[in-house]
């Protein structure tokens, strides 16, 4: 991956009808222009569009109630209830198979 400050320009001449395609394609995507040609280049450090970021949030949260959970199994290794891990782990599954 490459972090290099990125200051050098790059021109590409395209027709009409490929330039409306590759920007129909970067909008589909949610991307700007730049960022999704630098994707189809193999160059996959993007800055994350407003889903991205909301899917990445939502999968934070997600990982903070399993290590909630975790953490709760760990303290209470006695008395801990099955049935309500596996079905709060469950829910969980449901989540993150819906992003």
């Amino acid at each position: 991956m490459n972090n290099a400050k990125k200051t050098k320009h790059l021109s590409l001449r395209v027709s009409p009808q490929d330039k409306e395609c590759i920007l129909a394609l970067a909008d589909e995507c949610g991307m700007s222009l730049a960022d999704f040609v630098r994707v189809r280049l193999g160059q996959t450090r993007v800055r994350r569009t407003k889903i991205e970021r909301e899917k990445l949030l939502h999968i934070a949260c997600i990982g903070n109630n399993l290590n909630q959970l975790a953490r709760w199994a760990n303290t209470y290794k006695s008395s801990a209830d099955s049935l309500l891990i596996i079905s709060e782990l469950t829910e969980i599954e449901r989540e993150v198979k819906c992003i």
